[in-house]
């Protein structure tokens, strides 16, 4: 890539009385970024990658926030969501469920290495970063922020994506931010042995049953809950049609020809079809399991 992925200025949204975006613009490894406002304290959703993103983020946050006291929250610990969080280590308290620090500290030096070696200009985002821990983690489904007038759920429900994936849930205004459990026509990326099929299909009925009014996705214009059953179906059909092919005696190799040309074709238009190949094989694994 030739751009850099950064996050915009001057380009923030506000969608009700206290939820901010900075949106994605659809820009490659920029997700959206939420800032959640309250009477006494504001909470920040995702950092993008790199302190130089980081840095735009805090910048639009404390412009909003004035004094209040800032948290920060991040959807999962791949590098465009989590890797500017060094950016936020004097001026806000960080908070994540403890999978994701865990997988943070498992798996974020492999993963500067990976993205870096993306092309020049990811490097030089990723040139010096620092991997930020968060100060406070919690066990369990879910923590609850009460930033003054303003309730925040953070929810845990397991893996899905990631090993740490977390929803942030308004209940009052039913407003959901989804990291990457949910994406506006991108197609789903299943980045390494840890995301698995049937537990992310498990997880978008979870998401469902929250009955969310409006869905913040990790990347891709805003929606509603339309965009799970989106997801839902081009994973059920996935899923659906490696059964098929495994059933007939087909090697993954052509399972995944099969699929990918089919996926190609059903969902054209939408981003990430490299990745097809990745969730044939997560529901391959299954079947072998």
């Amino acid at each position: 890539m030739t751009e850099k992925p950064v996050v915009a200025q001057g380009a923030t949204e506000q969608i009700h009385d206290r939820v901010h975006v900075i949106p994605d613009r659809r820009v490659e490894f920029v997700p959206n970024i939420g800032i959640v406002t309250g009477d006494n304290a504001v909470l920040v959703i995702d950092t993008a990658m790199g302190a130089e993103n980081g840095g735009r983020v805090l910048s639009e946050a404390r412009r909003i926030a004035g004094d209040r006291k800032l948290f920060l929250t991040t959807t999962h610990f791949h590098p465009e969501h989590a890797f500017g969080a060094q950016a936020f280590q004097r001026d806000a308290t960080y908070i994540a469920n403890r999978a994701q620090a865990q997988e943070l500290a498992d798996k974020g030096a492999e993963y500067v290495e990976m993205f870096s070696g993306f092309g020049p200009v990811l490097a030089d985002l990723l040139a010096g970063v620092e991997l930020a821990a968060a100060e406070i983690t919690y066990a369990g489904e879910d923590a609850r922020l009460d930033l003054g007038g303003t309730a925040v759920e953070l929810l845990y429900y397991g893996p899905a994506h990631t090993r740490g994936d977390q929803l942030v849930f308004l209940p009052q205004e039913r407003i959901l931010f989804a990291g990457d459990l949910v994406e506006n026509r991108f197609l789903p990326i299943f980045p390494d042995e840890d995301a698995i099929g049937s537990r992310w299909l498990g997880l978008l009925d979870r998401i469902e049953a929250l009955d969310p009014a409006v869905v913040v996705p990790g990347h891709g214009a805003i929606g509603d809950v339309g965009l799970v059953e989106e997801l839902r179906a081009y994973l059920l059909a996935v899923r659906e049609r490696v059964e098929e092919l495994d059933a007939e005696g087909r090697a993954l190799e052509a399972i995944e020809a099969v699929v990918d040309e089919e996926m190609r074709s059903r969902y054209a238009g939408w981003d990430n079809e490299m990745w097809i190949g990745s969730a044939v094989k997560s529901f391959h694994a299954e079947l072998a399991g």
